[in-house]
């Protein structure tokens, strides 16, 4: 039977914990691991992420998906964001050394699902911000099979405030972004940008793009409002070896919402899903 455990703690490496939710057939041993990171202004419990892994599961897939350490949510309420203290304070170093703690989790000796995982296989999917994220991690961590992204972004620089905006961010030290869901004014420090030019070498996504061995399917909706269908198409030729999979119409979240009370998945997130349990299996 499909098992879901939810809201594990991980130890990150800054001063908050990471919470992870695995889904598993107790059935199956050796099942191949699906790794899932959330985007900009996400949660691991967004819309229909949980459909998605169930999805998988029902496929032979063991699959994760986690709360960033800085996302928002806390322990005790880990849906939307009650913690903007700490989303103000995060950046992609931290997202980076995040996943490395969920990959260590997963791939340790003393995993406690350890029997239900084939720690040799191990794909990342990451959406939208995430694409990044996953990105980097699979152009330097050996341990990743494969990558996948949604909606992925291809350029991290391009997306912080220019001109007036900037000077007044530098200036003032913060700027507020609205969430149009939950109406929050959700702060970002100016060390995320400093962040950024400290580590530009590390987190320029077409570098580590070129970089890529392992196979890399790259998934993209051609209504995507907020993340460009350029930047799937930059993601392609940086890694010529890649697949590029476009969905027609298909928007940001390809069909889903938050909260998502349907039993089935949206069209669109249907065709992406089947089309990543195709390329996770081959």
């Amino acid at each position: 039977m499909i098992i879901e455990k939810k809201d594990i703690i991980v130890d990150g490496k800054h001063q908050r914990p990471i919470l992870m939710d695995v889904f598993y057939d107790d059935r199956k041993k050796k099942q191949p691991v699906i790794i899932f990171c959330h985007g900009y202004k996400g949660f691991k419990d967004w819309g229909a992420w949980d459909l998605v892994a169930n999805t998988f599961v029902e496929e032979g897939f063991f699959f994760v998906k986690f709360n960033f350490s800085h996302n928002g949510g806390t322990t005790q309420q880990p849906i939307d964001f009650p913690d903007l203290e700490a989303f103000g304070n995060n950046n992609y170093i931290i997202e980076l050394d995040d996943l490395a703690s969920v990959l260590d989790q997963i791939t340790a000796p003393n995993f406690e699902y350890k029997q239900f995982v084939n720690q040799d296989s191990l794909t990342l999917i990451g959406h939208s911000r995430a694409g990044g994220i996953t990105t980097i991690k699979t152009s330097e961590d050996t341990r990743i099979t494969k990558l996948i992204t949604w909606a992925g972004v291809s350029d991290y620089e391009q997306r912080f405030p220019k001109g007036t905006a900037f000077q007044t961010w530098k200036n003032d030290g913060i700027y507020y972004i609205e969430n149009g869901r939950t109406k929050q004014q959700m702060p970002h420090y100016f060390q995320f940008y400093t962040s950024f030019i400290e580590n530009k070498e590390r987190l320029t996504i077409s570098k580590a793009t070129k970089k890529i061995k392992v196979p890399h399917l790259i998934i993209h909706g051609t209504d995507d409002p907020t993340v460009s269908l350029k930047e799937a198409e930059n993601l392609h030729s940086w890694n010529p070896k890649s697949e590029l999979f476009l969905v027609e119409k298909a928007d940001h979240v390809f069909g889903a919402k938050h909260p998502w009370n349907k039993e089935t998945l949206p069209v669109d997130l249907t065709i992406i899903t089947e089309k990543s349990i195709t390329f996770a299996i081959l």
